[in-house]
């Protein structure tokens, strides 16, 4: 393939994408997913049901690159500061003083596993480390490394021992991702697989500063002012859908673009499609939708309501 800046972008991509589905079995589009929110500097959050990988997903994707791990196993118990950091009195025979301990957070990948069966007061700890990178601990800001992204964990609300996310920190996902249960000929590869001999896992599959390019060539990708209004156009209707009591965020429609333009690079392409932005939609809007007490009674689906306003609107005339 010829060296250009788009396949400076796919081919780290597809070497990626492939490492991680040789531990990740049959969840091509989940992969690329990650990956897209990744590269587009955001955070995600994956939601399925207790046993179908969504820890092995985020372990793979650290794996595969040469960025700095850390894990934190979310807990009724767990505190604030167990995340963070605090500040320690350290007594030696030169000085005693107070010095900052760095919590899990400070690493590029923070896997928060099982986010929502901690309390709301230590969800809420990521708050500033998602939205502005640092921290702050006794009055002192700490800047975070980068790059910086959340991989979070969570089984469905419904579940046992569970405590939704607060609405603003639902906002500060990227990506809400959902892992289905695979379909028998999946589990077979699944069951074949994993219960032979361990496998090591694909590593460093590309370095920090090969992530970090690709994270600036994605924000360079151009897109018609078309596509920016299709993006508005998206926004507005959900919060005019009869299903809806609060639509998406501004940061909805931010999502949207960044993953289009992710989608689009990751196909060779070099300018966003609508295509790339229907299919960054779901995975952008279906947190940050409020579905009202009625669509909750009916057993409504934010997906299904965010397939309805894509129907809603025309595809734009293509301009740039």
């Amino acid at each position: 393939m010829t060296d250009t800046p788009v396949s400076r972008f796919t081919q780290p991509f597809g070497l990626l994408r492939d490492a991680i589905e040789q531990v990740i079995l049959g969840q091509r589009t989940l992969v690329e997913d990650l990956l897209v929110a990744a590269l587009a500097r955001g955070h995600v959050l994956v939601e399925g049901a207790p046993g179908l990988g969504k820890t092995r997903l985020v372990r793979a994707f650290a794996d595969a690159t040469e960025l700095t791990f850390g894990r934190v196993q979310f807990t009724p118990d767990l505190m604030p500061a167990d995340v963070t950091g605090t500040t320690v009195f350290i007594e030696d025979a030169a000085v005693e003083r107070f010095a900052f301990q760095p919590g899990p957070v400070f690493h590029n990948v923070l896997l928060a596993d099982e986010i929502n069966r901690a309390t709301p007061k230590t969800q809420s700890a990521l708050l500033e480390a998602m939205q502005e990178r640092a921290v702050t601990v006794s009055g002192e800001r700490h800047e975070l490394p980068d790059p910086f992204m959340v991989l979070a964990t969570q089984n469905p609300i419904e579940m046992e021992g569970t405590y939704p996310l607060p609405e603003a920190q639902l906002d500060r996902f990227l990506f809400k991702l959902n892992v289905d249960r695979p379909d028998a000929a999946t589990l077979r590869r699944i069951l074949v697989t994993t219960t032979g001999e361990d496998m090591e896992p694909p590593r460093g599959i590309i370095t920090r500063e090969a992530m970090l390019d690709m994270q600036r060539m994605l924000r360079s990708v151009p897109i018609a002012s078309s596509a920016i209004d299709f993006v508005v156009q998206v926004v507005d209707a959900t919060h005019e859908h009869p299903l809806v009591r609060l639509g998406a965020s501004p940061r909805g429609g931010q999502a949207m673009v960044l993953a289009a333009k992710g989608f689009a690079l990751a196909a060779g392409r070099p300018h966003v499609e609508i295509d790339d932005l229907r299919r960054a939609a779901a995975p952008s809007l279906r947190h940050r939708l409020l579905l009202s007490f009625e669509a909750e009674v009916e057993g409504a689906d934010p997906d299904a309501v965010v397939a309805e306003v894509l129907a809603s609107i025309d595809a734009p005339v293509a301009r740039r």
